[in-house]
Parts: structure tokens; C-alpha cells; sequence
């Protein structure tokens, strides 16, 4: 019984940092770009040479972080120091000095402190950094703290149900966002960068605490030796890195996963970069602000609810015939959706909501498939250790493109739709709404159709693609659970 409830001790901490880190990005992603557009006023150049200077760091820094914190681990460099309990405490720490540097970052975007251009790449690229440290090592935890599906799965789970809650500030920033006036939005996101940086020092250590307690439990006839010479460890970085880059190439199923995921990352953005243009273009006056309100923080709250039956059908089903199945329906409320047309009001509501919900509800489900990738990769390649956190990195600089080519695809193509450029809009109403006051009825319906399109488009090809590239992927059934077996093998040979 005790072991149970150390147990869900340490899923509580684990799933916790998932809390502190979504009460802020979720506030950052909703409103970051319309902060600097219609506050601030940057133009539309700086803005696309911010996007393209974010793009190249966004793209790096991932794959880098994770070679700086697993170079060592690479091939049979990996000795009796290299632990298990070592690498999750150089994990924790971690994300004991990044989550609250991630807080104070965030607070930068709210205050104008330096010329538009400049604040903005400073912002994007500080923010990103500390948020690749804490997600890449969270991420890593996943696959260092457990083996089986299951014990990920539940892992997962204690994720969803602190995002479930972390997702209550986009109701609470909705009320306060007022572009007038920021002053409540700004006291608002300063309380929430307290929270989370507070957070983030406490639940560290009270999961570096419950980790060690367990690993008392689970290898208490086990004294793992501290001593290894200088020698032992040092790898030369150079043959290491063309070495491993040769190996991820070799690696198909990783491959497949990461197109797929190029396309996931472009989609979960574009939706959280334009819900509130979907929600005033499209539905406008027909539905009043506190339902628009419930209308955004649903969108939130419930891919995390619904993760919790996503995750409880993939211990039965296996997560690739989940994330299968949630790409088929996607791509049939899409079509349903363009069926329809603009003119359904409920529908409209429950489609812009839906295709949030489905598509980040596979985002949750994700870190899982990533987690699969690390065991296949140590297995594969003969790892003594296995490179979480570096294949977690480079999965990324192969799919993380995709949230900078959101929010530039969607303007461009918003402008191809409706001839409506949002950097020229300033008036009262908010420069993601076109003014139509002055447009005949026909230039009105042609623009709302524009954005209609816009909506439903995007996911149709989204789906498509994936469906194309997840095909391809082999690491399910049988294969999956060879690659399992045998890494707890290794491991326990290993120790």
C-alpha cells in the first residue's frame, strides 16, 4: 500500500509542472501576437523578420539543449554514473533554474520596454529558450521515470489533470484582455508569473524528493557507484554528434513520426493563434462575450478532459491506434463542416471548438510516441543509457518549425481569402477584424467566406497529410513491445 501511494505521490509532482508551465503559455499563445500588432503596432517587416529569426533559434535550441544534456550518454560512453537516479536528478535540477527564469520572461511581453521590433525577437527568444529547457527535460522525465505504457500513461494523465486546472487562467485573461486598458490584463499576468515561479522551486524538489524515496524502494539492493574517472566519461563531441546524426537518419519510424509532427505542431498553433479571429469574424455578434468566453476556455480546458479517456483508451487500444482514430475524425468534421457552410451558428461554435480539441487532444499524446521513439533508439543502437531528453530535442527541430510557419501562413493566407491585411488594420475594433461598415453586402460575404474557408481548409490537409505519414509508421503491436522487453532487459543488465 505504501508503494502505491508513493506512487501517486510522484505522479502529483510530476504532473504539477505541467500546471505551472500551461498557466502561462496558454496566456502567451493566445495573446503574444496580438499584443505586438495591434498594441504595440509593429509593422508587417519587423514582424516577419522576428517570425524568421524565432523560426532558426525555435529550430535550434531544441536539438541543442538535448545535446548539451545528453552528449554523455551517447554510444558505451555511458558508465555506472550515468545512472538512472543521476540522470533524473540532472533533470530536476534542471527545471529547478529554468521554470522560474521561464516565469520572469513571461512577464516581459506585457510591459513596452524597448522599441516593437526589438522587445519582440528579445521576448519570443528569451521565453522560447527557458520554455524548451522545461519542456525538454519534463518531457525526458516521461521516458526516464517509466518503461511501461501503462506507467507512462497514468504519468500522462496527472499532466492532463493539472493542465485541466492551469487552463482556467484563459478564462480569467479573456475577461481582462482589453486593448484600451491593460492595466488589470498586466496585474493579472503578474500573479501568474508569482504563482508559477513559486511553484516551479517547490515542486522540484518535492519531486526530487518522491523520486528518491521510490528509488530506495525499487533498488534498495542496489549501491550504484559514484567514482567513475575523468577518462571514462569524456566523449569527443565531433564523432559523437556525425555518429548519432547517422543513426537518427537510419531511424524510419523516427522520421515518419517527425513529418507527422510538423504538421500536428503548424496546426495546434494556427488554432490557438487564430481562435479569437475565428471568433470575431465569424461569429461576431451572434453569440455574446461571455459565451465567446466559454467558447475559448472550453477549448482549453477540454483537450486536457478528453485526454484523460484518450489516455485510457490507449493502455487498452495502443496509442498509435488512437492518434489513428483522432485524425480520421478531424478530417470528417472538417469536410461535414465545409459541407455545411457559415450560415450554422451552433454548428460554427461547436466545429471551431472541436477542431481545437481533437487536434491538441493529439498533441497530449505525443510525448508518449516520443517516449516509444527513445526506447526503440536505445535498443537499435546498443545505448547503455538511454538519450531522452536528445531525441526529445531533435524531434522538435525537426517539427517546431511549425509554430513560427502558423502564424505566417495564417496571415498570408488570410490576405488571399478576404484582401484583409491585419497590419493595416488599427481602428477601435481590434486589427484581426476587418471594418464592415464600409463594405457592400457581397464584399461582406465574400469576407466572411474567405475566413470560412481559412477555418475549415487547414485541417483538411492537416489530416490528410498525417494520415499519409502515420501509414508509414512501424513502431505498434508486436515490434513495440519486443523494443520494450528488451530495453528493461538491458537496463537491468546494465545496472
Amino acid at each position: 500500500m505504501g508503494n502505491v501511494k508513493l506512487f501517486v505521490s510522484l505522479e502529483t509532482a510530476y504532473g504539477s509542472i505541467a500546471f505551472f508551465t500551461s498557466i502561462l503559455h496558454n496566456v502567451f499563445l493566445l495573446y503574444h501576437v496580438d499584443m505586438f500588432v495591434s498594441v504595440y503596432k509593429i509593422d508587417k517587416m519587423s514582424f516577419w523578420i522576428g517570425e524568421a529569426v524565432f523560426l532558426v533559434w525555435n529550430s535550434v535550441n531544441d536539438p541543442l539543449f538535448g545535446w548539451m544534456s545528453d552528449r554523455h550518454f551517447l554510444g558505451n560512453h555511458a558508465t555506472k554514473e550515468h545512472s538512472e537516479a543521476r540522470v533524473v536528478n540532472q533533470r530536476l535540477d534542471a527545471l529547478q533554474k529554468n521554470g522560474p527564469l521561464l516565469a520572469l520572461t513571461f512577464l516581459a511581453f506585457w510591459l513596452a520596454w524597448a522599441y516593437p521590433w526589438l522587445q519582440f525577437v528579445v521576448c519570443l527568444c528569451l521565453y522560447d529558450g527557458f520554455l524548451t529547457m522545461v519542456d525538454l527535460h519534463h518531457s525526458a522525465l516521461l521516458a526516464d521515470l517509466a518503461v511501461s505504457n501503462e506507467a507512462r500513461t497514468k504519468l500522462n494523465s496527472a499532466c492532463s489533470i493539472f493542465s485541466v486546472v492551469g487552463s482556467t487562467s484563459v478564462f480569467l485573461s479573456y475577461m481582462l484582455w482589453h486593448k484600451e486598458d491593460l492595466t488589470s490584463f498586466r496585474i493579472f499576468c503578474g500573479v501568474l508569473s508569482v504563482i508559477s515561479l513559486t511553484g516551479f522551486l517547490v515542486m522540484s524538489k518535492m519531486l526530487k524528493r518522491a523520486h528518491a524515496v521510490r528509488q530506495k524502494h525499487l533498488d534498495s539492493s542496489h549501491h550504484l557507484e559514484r567514482s567513475t574517472s575523468e577518462e571514462e566519461t569524456v566523449v569527443r563531441s565531433g564523432p559523437m554528434l556525425v555518429k548519432y546524426i547517422q543513426q537518427l537518419a537510419s531511424h524510419k519510424n523516427f522520421l515518419w513520426f517527425a513529418a507527422m509532427n510538423l504538421v500536428q505542431v503548424f496546426h495546434c498553433h494556427f488554432n490557438s493563434n487564430f481562435f479569437p479571429l475565428f471568433l470575431e469574424n465569424l461569429l461576431g455578434d451572434a453569440i455574446s462575450p461571455t459565451l465567446a468566453s466559454l467558447l475559448l476556455g472550453i477549448s482549453f480546458v477540454a483537450p486536457h478532459v478528453n485526454n484523460l479517456y484518450f489516455l485510457s483508451l490507449c493502455r487498452r487500444w495502443g496509442v498509435y491506434s488512437v492518434i489513428r482514430v483522432l485524425f480520421v475524425v478531424k478530417l470528417l468534421l472538417a469536410v461535414v463542416m465545409l459541407m455545411m457552410g457559415p450560415g450554422h451558428t451552433i454548428l460554427l461554435c461547436v466545429f471551431i471548438a472541436s477542431n481545437r480539441v481533437f487536434t491538441e487532444g493529439t498533441c497530449k499524446l505525443l510525448s508518449l510516441v516520443i517516449s516509444d521513439l527513445v526506447d526503440e533508439d536505445f535498443v537499435i543502437n546498443g545505448r547503455r543509457q538511454a538519450v531522452s531528453a536528445l531525441i526529445f530535442g531533435t524531434a522538435a527541430l525537426l517539427s517546431k518549425p511549425g509554430q513560427t510557419l502558423a502564424p505566417l501562413i495564417g496571415t498570408w493566407v488570410l490576405a488571399l481569402q478576404t484582401g484583409h491585411d491585419i497590419f493595416q488594420s488599427g481602428h477601435e475594433t481590434g486589427s484581426v477584424k476587418a471594418s464592415l461598415s464600409g463594405m457592400s453586402v457581397e464584399k461582406q460575404s465574400a469576407y466572411r467566406m474567405g475566413c470560412f474557408h481559412l477555418l475549415v481548409y487547414i485541417p483538411v490537409i492537416c489530416a490528410t497529410i498525417q494520415l499519409l505519414c502515420w501509414q508509414r509508421f512501424s513502431l505498434k503491436g508486436a515490434r513495440l513491445q519486443h523494443v520494450k522487453a528488451t530495453r528493461r532487459g538491458e537496463e537491468r543488465h546494465h545496472v
